[in-house]
């Protein structure tokens, strides 16, 4: 799709704007960009040399989760890097679990059963949930591996596997690198590992590539410079961007959503009061966003669902 229309200033598209029309979700990067895995596609290069944000510690955390209390924040979102790296994440859990649901993003590849346990545990002693969001970059091992590093596969596998054992039933996040016409297969394929480790009724996300990082040159991604546009939003239910609805904290202020923190005009703020303001879409990940709906959270608002699987966007 070419945005033809909404051309102002000398041919130029302008970028549209969204509201901030309810402080619903509150995300933190936990891990900063320090990661175990060095992901050829990560859309902000996190690795483990990478310290451009470093961790965030408790009593940052519990200030933000605080302050976000005024603003009527229903669940908060732990992400990294890789958020299992921050020896205080358990600390933070419990405390922020006193306030509302959590969702932690991990790679699953430092999972093992002895923090899988003390999960549950956690988990046993809120009235919120906490759900464990587990990503890959395919469902099997020579299409992960490639972009993840050898080895990545069956390290998540063991830290879901952990996870089912303790009781955990764990969204799978994968983003799609196979052929549309071989999505089947190679799902039910998958569906048969999980079921072998006891994962009977799996929850599945299917996310589309991010024109981020590598995919910038790979067969993934357009030629095309997508814009959310103006005209593009008239009746466009904006409910359905995540920017309408969150901000994401980091070690250098509070962003505008977890995708763009590299980007400078992404910044909003020193903190969730600074931060409340519109957003102008004007970057490729915002038009992913503008077709998938909701992208960085549990469940889309676009994903075609069953029981099971639901097809959406990261």
């Amino acid at each position: 799709m070419n945005n033809e229309n909404s051309m102002k200033n000398g041919g130029m598209a302008m970028p549209g704007s969204v509201e901030l029309n309810s402080l619903d979700t509150l995300w933190f990067q936990l891990a900063g960009t320090i990661c175990n895995l060095s992901c050829s596609h990560c859309f902000i290069s996190c690795s483990p040399e990478n310290d451009s944000f470093k961790f965030l510690n408790r009593e940052t955390v519990s200030a933000q989760v605080n302050e976000s209390k005024k603003h009527g924040v229903k669940e908060f979102y732990f992400t990294g890097g890789e958020t299992f790296l921050n020896k205080e994440i358990y600390d933070i859990l419990e405390d922020t679990l006193r306030v509302g649901p959590v969702s932690v993003l991990t790679n699953g590849t430092v999972i093992r059963h002895r923090v899988a346990e003390k999960l549950k545990r956690i988990s046993d002693n809120t009235i919120y949930s906490l759900e464990l969001r587990v990503s890959l970059d395919g469902f099997n091992a020579e299409s992960n591996d490639n972009i993840r590093g050898a080895g990545s596969f069956d390290s998540a596998i063991k830290g879901i596997t952990a996870l089912v054992e303790a009781g955990f039933m764990p969204i799978i996040t994968a983003v799609q690198t196979w052929p549309e016409s071989e999505s089947h297969k190679t799902l039910e394929a998958f569906k048969t590992l999980l079921n072998g480790i006891g994962y009977k009724r799996p929850r599945i996300k299917i996310l589309p590539a991010l024109n981020l990082g590598e995919y910038r040159k790979s067969e993934f991604s357009s030629p095309d410079e997508y814009l959310v546009t103006e005209d593009m939003l008239k009746d466009y239910d904006s409910g359905r961007l995540l920017c309408s609805n969150s901000r994401i904290v980091t070690d250098k202020g509070v962003y505008v959503c977890p995708i763009l923190i590299d980007a400078p005009d992404a910044r909003l703020g020193d903190s969730v009061d600074d931060s409340l303001g519109s957003y102008k879409l004007g970057h490729k990940a915002c038009y992913t966003c503008y077709q998938f709906g909701a992208i960085c959270s549990n469940f889309s608002t676009s994903a075609s669902e069953t029981s099971e699987t639901s097809r959406s966007a990261f």
